[in-house]
């Protein structure tokens, strides 16, 4: 049988940074306070989460490449959400804030956790928030967790 290697979701003397869009608050409010429920039941302390707030989504990835150059974390999430409008600002904006966390994620040497709820109307997004169909930012706290024990395991 091959050898399995599965990331735990161990937070002990984990620290990690989350980058929160304001636009579109009533979500990311939600996103943010089931994040840092996942990241408290798993036993990261709360003073070794940093948390960053941009006006929009579109900020997201620049900050985080700030954060990946400065002493980085054991992980970054990224958290907000981009709601569909009359115009296609959605289209642009969600396909550049998903590449650009890509991109991070994938030449950074710490997991860079996307998070970011791209729905056609507000009520999809709240579902995704908490109020049906789970919470993102609980998700994303999960797979952070879980990716920073993969990551260790395969150094």
């Amino acid at each position: 049988m091959p050898k399995q290697i599965q990331g735990q979701y161990q937070g002990e003397s984990k620290s990690l940074a989350i980058v929160v869009s304001r636009f579109n608050s009533t979500i990311s409010q939600r996103l943010l306070e089931g994040a840092l429920d996942a990241l408290n039941r798993h036993g990261v302390a709360s003073e070794n989460i940093n948390l960053y707030w941009v006006p929009g989504a579109f900020e997201i990835p620049s900050v985080v490449q700030q954060i990946l150059k400065a002493t980085p974390p054991h992980a970054v999430i990224c958290l907000g959400a981009v709601i569909r409008g009359e115009t296609p600002h959605f289209d642009y904006v969600s396909a550049e804030v998903t590449k650009g966390i890509a991109q991070l994620g994938m030449q950074a040497n710490i997991p860079v956790i996307y998070g970011i709820v791209t729905a056609d109307t507000q009520e999809q997004a709240l579902d995704r928030s908490g109020i049906k169909m789970g919470n993102k930012g609980f998700e994303a706290a999960m797979s952070a967790l879980e990716m920073i024990s993969l990551y260790q395991q395969i150094r």
